[in-house]
């Protein structure tokens, strides 16, 4: 398929690296967190908080067996699974979470020893998700420690992985060139571009915070971007892309490389966003629904239906 004029434009925003776009990864689901509850507690004492996403799952795993009658959710109709175990607590919430909603978790433990529970409050998030806490009520065991360095020294070499790309990207040169320089395109191989039909194709979410006049998508051998043009109904707020998440009908999110805006967004006149990720043609294939946010993980868009060419 020939590129279009929208293809080229995109090849330019891709090839432009840090100085126009935000290299901002985001993964769908967090590493394992460790909390250790303080046998004393006064006001002062912070009340950890926990990020959740609608449609995606967070485990509690305590060290003692929890009191089933004595476990308190705020708004557990919003949940559509809580799953307690003798010392685990499974949450999933439903997309009636509202995304900055703070909701209230409390547990008491069985055996009557100090401390008597825990509390936690749940902040919801349109894709940031912690899928594994674990809860220490006693020191924690040599191993516990093991794995928090473990885990620790993967995702600083995932950064410094990402770092390395970044600056052999911003060393290469612009344009097109930039593109063949860094294998995002091959010789015979440009940026396909497809025009997606809003509201036929793509379905809007009833809650956006931004109507959705115009998306198109793209496919290079190595990478997907979608760009979409966006209506800011709040004059008086204009709006700021700060995430994006891109994910499979099956749940498998692509890895977001970057997305750029050039400016903030307010009624008039729209505003155009454009998403970058990381895919294999085999990885982008069937729909994908796609989720920006503002700052603070508020004033959602979802869209859904989302395919390449």
């Amino acid at each position: 398929m020939p590129a279009s004029p929208i293809a080229f434009l995109v090849v330019v925003i891709l090839a432009s690296g840090a100085a126009t776009a935000q290299p901002h990864p985001i993964a769908s689901g967090l590493g394992v967190r460790h909390i250790e509850i303080p046998t004393e507690s006064t006001e002062a004492t912070p009340t950890p908080e926990v990020q959740i996403s609608p449609r995606m799952s967070t485990t509690f795993e305590f060290d003692s067996a929890i009191d089933p009658a004595k476990v308190m959710l705020e708004g557990e109709k919003r949940f559509s699974l809580v799953d307690l175990g003798r010392s685990t607590l499974r949450l999933v919430p439903s997309e009636q979470i509202l995304p900055g909603e703070r909701l209230r978790l409390t547990v008491r433990f069985q055996d009557g020893s100090v401390p008597l529970g825990a509390a936690f409050v749940l902040v919801a998030h349109p894709a940031r998700t912690e899928r594994v806490i674990e809860v220490w009520r006693q020191p924690r065991t040599a191993e516990s420690y093991q794995q928090e360095a473990k885990e620790a020294r993967a995702e600083t070499h995932q950064c410094q992985d990402e770092n390395a790309r970044l600056r052999a990207e911003q060393k290469g040169p612009g344009g097109i060139a930039g593109l063949l320089a860094n294998g995002v395109i091959e010789d015979e191989e440009g940026v396909n571009a497809k025009r997606l039909l809003v509201n036929t194709e793509v379905r809007q979410h009833p809650g956006n915070a931004l109507r959705t006049l115009r998306a198109w998508s793209y496919r290079a051998p190595t990478r997907v971007a979608i760009a979409v043009e966006l209506e800011n109904p709040n004059a008086e707020h204009p709006w700021t892309v700060e995430g994006a998440l891109l994910v499979s009908r099956a749940g498998a999110p692509l890895k977001i490389l970057r997305f750029w805006q050039k400016a903030p967004i307010s009624r008039y006149p729209s505003g155009r966003v454009v998403e970058e990720a990381d895919a294999t043609p085999d990885a982008a294939q069937g729909p994908f629904t796609l989720k920006l946010w503002g700052p603070g993980g508020l004033r959602t868009i979802t869209l859904s239906g989302v395919t390449f060419p």
